[in-house]
């Protein structure tokens, strides 16, 4: 049986409740350790609240991309403008849909999205100690730009277990 093609569009404060369940099922959940897409070893905490996922979809000209199977919220990315960069954040995938390329399909539409917006670049943060994600960036095209911060010590996004660090990456577009 073939798997279903996604469609994407940007998520509104009605999908909230559904993409908080999806974003920390991927990120912090047990069924995300099966998986390399983990990050709850490095971070404590749910990756994100309905109060922080209303606040950013609120804040235009933003956009939090959706990716639905069969109707069901099943990936997103959260995209902003900053000059001439786009930043890229959140990109999570539901473990269940996981290894059928949707991360890179959710990626291509952030890209077209970054050309559509008129930025010549996507950048991003990705915590150093995850090289298996860095590797998946770098074969994506997304290069690491030598520029690094550490994570912050108090977060929206989760309190770090140990000291972690930021490295950026950047591709044109």
């Amino acid at each position: 049986m073939e798997n279903p093609s996604p469609t994407f569009r940007a998520a509104t404060p009605a999908d909230a409740l559904a993409l908080v369940d999806l974003i920390n099922r991927a990120y912090r959940s047990e069924a995300s350790q099966a998986g390399w897409t983990t990050e709850g070893h490095l971070l404590e905490g749910p990756r994100i609240d309905a109060a922080t996922l209303l606040e950013l979809l609120a804040a235009p000209p933003a956009v939090l991309l959706l990716a639905e199977l069969t109707g069901r919220p099943a990936g997103c990315v959260y995209l902003e403008p900053q000059g001439p960069a786009l930043y890229l954040s959140m990109l999570a995938v539901a473990p269940e849909a996981q290894a059928h390329g949707l991360g890179r399909q959710l990626l291509a539409q952030a890209e077209a999205h970054a050309r559509q917006a008129g930025c010549a670049k996507i950048k991003m943060s990705v915590l150093a100690l995850r090289p298996e994600l860095l590797a998946w960036y770098e074969r994506q095209g997304y290069r690491r730009t030598g520029a690094s911060e550490p994570f912050p010590a108090t977060t929206r996004f989760g309190r770090p277990r140990q000291p972690l660090t930021l490295l950026t990456l950047e591709k044109a577009v």
